[in-house]
């Protein structure tokens, strides 16, 4: 625990003071009776109120000391934590064109790629790992974090509507994808630098071809394992019409070739996942690579607790005018 306001404590000081003020008034002021002998005295028990006579006076001090301690705001401990972790510096790279709708995996190809990457980021806490969306362009939607919370968070809140609502344009910009991706994992220092490239189509959009991003990526020591998620043939695919939703059968278009191609230049895998079974496949093979060191920076919280002391402080005060003006109640 630690204080906010430290130099409240100086106050205690003024306790000494106050104990030899209460020592020489009690001295002076205590009644007393000057008897010849005390012998008719000796088998008198004492009352217990004289045991708690000086009990006011301890309350308050003790009242005061919990005050003091209220006014130095004690808080709990605020600070960054440094660490040597064991992990590798991951970054997702995800398609979220308007095809990822397509329900030939359930319960479409965006959600169960999303529920397998949830279970994979929780299965590595000591990862950096970080998100790139891509459709017709691509942005960074989380860089590499060791808080997989909001990593998760942000996973579970992803859909292919960015689109529909103008954020993104539509397409499948794999080059871009990737090139966005490799631009977070360019100055790492960890040993082990992946990208997890997943994508239901062929590169359409974009200025950078996704072999061009290969190259970058593998000028910075960073595999690549690529991901191409479908099954073969037609895919059932919802298509919003007036009033709701028709499905019709669609071509599932991916470019197995690009794909094998950037992985075999960065000297990752390729995976065809025509089920979920596929993507779990890719990341039981990225548990096998190397870790390294990280040097990792915690922050804990901070919060208040000084409302425990000055609640004591104020009961402690309650109790010493109770018993003043009650059990031991003095008459002049």
């Amino acid at each position: 625990m630690t204080f906010s306001n430290p130099l409240y404590f100086s106050l205690l000081a003024l306790l000494v003071p106050y104990v030899i003020w209460y020592a020489l008034r009690w001295r002076h002021s205590h009644p007393v009776m000057q008897v010849s002998n005390t012998y008719a005295f000796q088998g008198l028990r004492r009352s217990w109120k004289e045991y708690l006579v000086h009990a006011p006076f301890l309350l308050r001090m003790a009242c005061f000391v919990l005050a003091v301690v209220a006014l130095a705001r004690p808080q709990t401990t605020n600070n960054w934590r440094t660490t040597d972790v064991e992990g590798i510096d991951i970054m997702l790279c995800m398609d979220v064109s308007t095809s990822m709708l397509a329900e030939d995996l359930r319960p479409n190809r965006v959600k169960a790629a999303r529920e397998v990457a949830i279970e994979f980021i929780s299965g590595r806490p000591n990862d950096n790992i970080g998100l790139t969306l891509f459709a017709g362009e691509a942005y960074t939607q989380c860089p590499m974090t060791v808080d997989h919370t909001v990593l998760i968070n942000m996973l579970q809140e992803l859909q292919c509507d960015m689109t529909a609502k103008g954020m993104i344009e539509d397409g499948t910009a794999i080059g871009m994808g990737l090139a966005s991706a490799v631009a977070r994992l360019k100055d790492s220092k960890a040993k082990s630098k992946v990208i997890i490239l997943l994508t239901d189509g062929s590169n359409n959009r974009g200025d950078i071809s996704p072999l061009t991003a290969a190259e970058i990526a593998k000028s910075f020591g960073i595999r690549v394992y690529t991901i191409g998620v479908g099954t073969n043939g037609l895919a059932r695919y919802p298509m919003p019409v007036a009033g709701g939703v028709q499905y019709i059968q669609v071509p599932v278009e991916i470019d197995s070739k690009t794909l094998q191609s950037i992985a075999q230049k960065t000297e990752g895998e390729f995976y065809r996942a025509k089920d979920t079974q596929g993507l779990h496949e890719v990341y039981r093979e990225i548990d096998k690579l190397e870790k390294t060191k990280l040097n990792v920076k915690k922050f804990s919280k901070r919060y208040e607790a000084f409302a425990p002391f000055a609640l004591a402080s104020a009961l402690l005060l309650l109790l010493e005018l109770l018993l003043r003006v009650t059990l031991l109640r003095r008459i002049p």
